[in-house]
C-alpha cells in the first residue's frame, strides 16, 4: 500500500516537461571567378513544451466552473480528481467505551501507530451557489491496525478467531481496505482577499469492502502477509465531517454498524477516525 500511495501522490503532485529539437540546415552556395564554394550552416531551434500528467485536488471542477462560482451561477461538475486526501488516526469504540472488553483484547492495538488513510479518485456535483454545493464520489478508504498481542488473526472460519503465537512480532498489523462512497454537502464562507475560504463539508458515507490483510514481520518467520475478509462487515455506513481553510484542515468519520459480521463477540465493536484532511 505503501508503494500504492506514494505513486498516488507522486501523480497528483507531478508534472512533466519534454523539450522538442527542430534543426534547420541553410546551404550558402558563393561562386568566385575560379572557385565555387558551398557554406553550410546548420541552426539548432530547441521548442519547449509542458504537460501537465495531473494535479491535486479538484482542478478539473475548479477550472471549469471558476467563474460561474464567483457569480454564484449554478451547475453540475464530474470529472477524474484526486482530493480530500485523509491521514489520521483510528480508534474502536467497544460498546460505547475507548477501552476494549475482555473478549475483544486480542484487538488491543498501539494508539499512535493505528491509523486511516484515503482519499477520493471520481467526484460528481451540483453548485447551487457560491457558497452551497454537493457532490457524491468515490475513492479508498485503509484502516491499519498495529495490534500490540503476538497473535494472529485467522482466516475463514464461522467467526472472527485468533491464537496465541510464542513469536515476538517486531510489526504485526491487522488491516482492512474499502472503496468509499461520500455524499457531500459543501458550505463554504465567501473568498477572502488571499483567495482562500472556510469550508465545512459533512454527509453520510457507505463503504464496500475490497478486502483484509494481516501482515506481520519477525526474526523467526520473516515478513508475512496473508489476505482474507476475515469478517469485515461488506458494507459499513457511516457519517463524516470535514472542516478546513484553503486546502486543508481536521477531519472525524464514525460509523454506526459493527466493524465484523457473523462473530457475535464482536458485537458493538465499531471504529471512529480523526485527523488532518488536504485538497479541498
Amino acid at each position: 500500500m505503501k508503494r500504492f500511495l506514494l505513486t498516488a501522490i507522486i501523480a497528483a503532485v507531478a508534472s512533466m516537461g519534454f523539450a522538442q529539437t527542430v534543426t534547420t540546415v541553410t546551404t550558402t552556395t558563393t561562386v568566385t571567378k575560379n572557385d565555387t564554394i558551398v557554406k553550410t550552416d546548420t541552426t539548432v531551434t530547441v521548442k519547449k513544451r509542458k504537460m501537465v500528467m495531473f494535479s491535486f485536488g479538484d482542478r478539473k471542477a475548479k477550472v471549469d466552473s471558476a467563474r460561474k462560482a464567483r457569480a454564484g451561477a449554478p451547475g453540475f461538475n464530474f470529472g477524474i480528481t484526486f482530493s480530500r486526501f485523509d491521514i489520521g488516526l483510528a480508534t474502536l469504540i467497544d460498546n460505547g467505551s475507548f477501552t476494549l472488553s475482555p473478549q475483544n483484547q486480542f484487538l488491543s492495538y498501539r494508539s499512535w501507530k493505528t491509523s486511516n488513510v484515503g482519499f477520493d479518485l471520481v467526484q460528481f456535483g451540483y453548485r447551487f451557489n457560491n457558497h452551497f454545493k454537493m457532490y457524491i464520489s468515490g475513492g479508498f478508504d485503509w484502516t491499519l491496525i498495529r495490534l500490540r498481542e503476538n497473535v494472529t488473526i485467522q482466516k475463514g472460519g464461522s467467526s472472527l478467531t485468533y491464537i496465541n503465537d510464542n513469536v515476538n512480532f517486531s510489526k504485526n498489523r491487522f488491516s482492512s481496505t474499502y472503496l468509499r462512497i461520500p455524499l457531500s454537502f459543501e458550505f463554504r464562507t465567501k473568498e477572502f482577499s488571499n483567495g482562500k475560504r472556510f469550508r465545512f463539508v459533512t454527509g453520510p458515507e457507505v463503504g464496500i469492502l475490497t478486502g483484509g490483510r494481516v501482515k506481520q514481520i519477525s526474526a523467526e518467520r520473516g515478513k508475512q502477509k496473508i489476505d482474507d475478509d476475515y469478517h469485515f462487515t461488506k458494507m459499513r455506513y457511516g457519517a463524516f465531517a470535514r472542516l478546513g481553510y484553503g486546502g486543508g484542515g481536521i477531519f472525524a468519520k464514525y460509523y454506526f454498524n459493527d466493524m465484523f459480521e457473523n462473530s457475535p463477540a464482536q458485537a458493538g465493536l465499531k471504529g471512529f477516525n480523526f485527523g488532518f484532511t488536504f485538497g479541498f
